[in-house]
């Protein structure tokens, strides 16, 4: 066991990164490292354009710039005392940069200092193992660059989720996502990323291919490859001859997707791409132990729960993008099966090989690592001529006789199982290690779903069925792991097909989705809640009313609308989600008792039933409280309850009635003072409920005040109260005719995000401090 220790690993005083420099078409930031010996070294990154994407002026820009040039620094928490990160960042930024990072800091300890690394010198090799509440040795600050005073405002990026950006490398994972987007429909812009170094090779010929065919091929240049080669020597404890030092696996970084996908996002605002398609490591994404260390069993950043969280990040900053794998389900075999057997005018510029080189103005693979061996495998078991994607019939030769005595990179079903195929095909050598090596795993050809690696709705619900269609032609139908181990299920008939994707706005029986059980108070066990309670301290309750909205939508919009929203937020905030409580269902609504079908209770009853249940949850361990109020009127008797609350109960109450997004929505709808079945109401219930919605019943009712100070939607109007009837006879107060699906998307999508962002801190905060400043 090495004398070393994790200290021993905090090589650097500091390293310090930015401010940006930012043009239309690049932006590049200084990366210093300050050495314990006292020299400074200083390097430059940079991601360049072949097209304008920013507008140097615009506060936005200058933000995502800032995040950009920030994601290499997240490989180095483990080694430095601080780190700086210079630039326009606000708190949502800061969060998301810090865990990200921290979770790095213990991927990288277990992945590439626990486990043996050939690039570590010997002298810091068998580390002692320690558990740790905190990693990242580095102290982590944030500092403001000179003249950026401007407030940064939140904004809501109008996106399109019909139209789809592939991060594209010319692997088989991006190639393929393409192919499927592609034939489903959907607009789709390969995105390819440009490192400076030679695992662009990998990239060249799907490039040209792409670029010549397909007119909304984007690409980014960045020398971020350049910028880890410069970090690696600053590294002591890294084997200095780590460039001639031939492996699959980098010598300590472990955020690398993230580098790319920030390079590409402004050509995705630009393009108004809502959705971002990134590949899969199945055999990596696992939740796992080593000694003691609960950790991922590999890349964090392609698995499902970096999609969450990267979709979860965009929604709280309103960029209005969800990002997700649509091959989470495949074994890598089923991947390379689909894209031969399918798209095979695709599949030959494929180069899956970082040691790849060019002849004749084209890329061909080396014929000789790990990663061809697996390939060519594979492609021999499928009945598939590997000469097809570069290899030679010497080359091919050679790695089939190459699996007499060498492994490949897979998860260790996957790879005894294209031994055994191999075997009994009779493609490679009959020998003692092969026969080891070869045992038959069949859930390999088949779509396989389990709780940590693949679900069904982490598909949007437009793709999930019929991709799932496609991937049933070439599959041996599909699995569901339960129980320890997989078992046969019909997955287009299955419950779980029909669940709403978390990230974007949908309408399915939610009553019944598989995903809530987990955090809807009233369908878990008392046991169950207990042990939630071990873990999350934070519950939503929802509070609407039965009451008239015109002649054209439900009683229920209120409740109904309070109570999906509580349900949109929990799931899509991160584990442990809080608990979402039964809803409300009615209010104080009086001023609309001139219309039949309102049921209206007192301020008296209702103040003192949500003070019961305050009290309630309080006694049961509940110390934060959100209160979603779908009604307006409910909001003095709601807060004077919340008050009560607090001050009987100790814990945080609060009660949102819009404040965290109306400033956002008033900005997108077109009618003044519209309060009541307007355009907001009606453009809600038209993106989730359109078979509720009566708009041939719709009427203008729009009304203005001479008094500026009764104006609704003036910041200087005064709370006021009238009978409905006095300003309407519909019922209506505002334009339900101004209303679509559209703007109703748009405003479920603003809420989400205001309110997810809210909850989060609201759920991850110490309640002796939950009011104070963090950064």
């Amino acid at each position: 066991m090495s004398d070393k220790n994790l200290e021993s690993f905090v090589v650097i005083d500091r390293l310090t990164v930015g401010p940006v420099d930012l043009q239309p078409r690049k932006v590049s930031a200084p990366y210093i490292v300050e050495r314990s010996d006292g020299k400074t070294e200083e390097n430059v990154f940079v991601y360049s354009f072949e097209e304008e994407v920013f507008d140097p002026d615009n506060m936005s820009d200058q933000n995502l710039a800032s995040m950009m040039i920030s994601q290499i620094a997240l490989n180095y928490g483990l080694f430095c005392r601080e780190i700086n990160f210079r630039g326009i960042f606000d708190n949502t930024d800061k969060a998301f940069l810090k865990s990200m990072m921290e979770n790095t800091s213990r991927e990288i300890y277990i992945n590439k200092l626990l486990i043996a690394n050939p690039f570590v010198i010997d002298d810091y090799k068998g580390l002692k193992p320690e558990r740790k509440s905190r990693y990242t040795a580095a102290k982590i600050l944030f500092t403001a660059i000179p003249g950026s005073g401007v407030k940064l405002y939140w904004e809501h990026w109008e996106m399109d989720r019909r139209i789809h950006s592939v991060l594209s490398s010319g692997g088989k994972d991006s190639l393929l996502s393409y192919a499927l987007l592609e034939e489903t429909g959907k607009e789709t812009h390969p995105l390819f990323v440009n490192e400076s170094g030679r695992h662009w090779f990998t990239a060249i010929n799907a490039y040209r291919y792409f670029k010549s065919n397909i007119k909304n091929t984007g690409r980014v240049w960045s020398n971020s490859d350049r910028i880890f080669t410069w970090m690696l020597g600053k590294l002591p404890f890294i084997r200095p001859d780590h460039k001639r030092f031939k492996s699959d696996d980098y010598p300590v970084r472990l955020w690398t997707v993230g580098v790319f996908l920030f390079g590409v996002i402004p050509l995705a605002k630009k393009r108004k791409s809502g959705r971002i398609v990134i590949g899969d490591e199945y055999d990596s994404t696992q939740k796992t132990i080593y000694k003691g260390i609960t950790h991922y069993s590999g890349l964090y950043d392609q698995s499902r729960y970096f999609d969450n969280a990267l979709s979860r990040y965009y929604m709280k900053k309103g960029w209005n993008i969800s990002q997700f794998s649509v091959l989470r389900c495949l074994s890598e075999m089923l991947i390379l099966k689909i894209l031969v057997k399918r798209y095979p005018r695709l599949q030959q510029h494929q180069v899956s090989c970082h040691s790849s080189h060019e002849k004749g103005g084209r890329m061909y693979p080396c014929g000789n690592c790990e990663k061809c061996r697996r390939i060519a495998g594979m492609l021999r078991v499928l009945g598939e001529d590997p000469k097809n994607c570069g290899y030679s019939e010497r080359q091919i030769n050679d790695l089939m006789k190459s699996f007499a005595e060498k492994n490949v990179k897979q998860i260790s079903s996957d790879a005894s199982h294209l031994f055994y195929l191999l075997l009994e095909k009779k493609l490679i050598p009959e020998n003692e290690y092969t026969r080891n090596m070869a045992k038959p795993y069949p859930q390999i050809m088949k779509l396989r779903f389990d709780n940590e690696r693949s679900v069904t709705r982490d598909i949007p619900n437009d793709l999930r069925i019929p991709l799932i269609r496609i991937f049933l032609e070439y599959a041996n139908g599909a699995v569901r792991y339960s129980n320890r181990h997989w078992e046969d299920f019909d997955v287009l008939s299955s419950e779980e097909i029909q669940s709403d994707y978390p990230f974007e706005i949908s309408f399915s029986n939610i009553d019944t989705e598989e995903k809530q059980k987990e955090y809807l108070w009233a369908e878990l066990t008392w046991p169950e809640i207990n042990e939630r309670l071990t873990k999350v301290d934070t519950a939503i309750l929802p509070c609407g009313s039965i009451e008239q909205h015109g002649r054209h939508l439900p009683v229920d919009i209120d409740y109904f609308d309070a109570e999906y929203l509580a349900r949109r937020v929990a799931a899509a905030c991160s584990r442990p989600r809080p608990f979402v409580l039964p809803a409300v269902p009615y209010g104080v609504s009086y001023h609309h008792e001139d219309f039949k079908g309102t049921l209206s209770v007192t301020n008296n009853s209702l103040a003192p039933f949500v003070y019961d249940i305050g009290m309630s949850l309080a006694k049961n361990g509940i110390r934060k409280l959100v209160i979603i109020n779908g009604h307006g009127d409910n909001a003095p008797t709601l807060n004077y309850a919340a008050q009560m609350i607090n001050r009987d109960a100790g814990i945080f109450v609060c009660v949102d009635t819009g404040e965290s997004s109306d400033e956002d929505i008033y900005r997108l709808i077109e009618t003044p003072n519209d309060i009541h079945a307007g355009e907001i109401e009606t453009s809600t219930a038209l993106a989730i409920r359109p078979h509720l919605v009566k708009m041939n019943e719709a009427a203008d009712r729009t009304i203005e005040f001479e008094n500026p100070y009764l104006d609704f939607s003036s910041g200087r109007g005064v709370p006021w109260y009238v009978r409905t009837k006095v300003l309407s006879e519909s019922g209506v107060l505002g334009n339900p005719t101004k209303a679509t699906a559209a703007k109703g998307e748009k405003i479920w999508d603003i809420m989400i995000a205001h309110l997810v962002r809210f909850v989060e801190e609201i759920k991850n905060a110490d309640p002796e401090t939950l009011h104070q400043r963090k950064y």
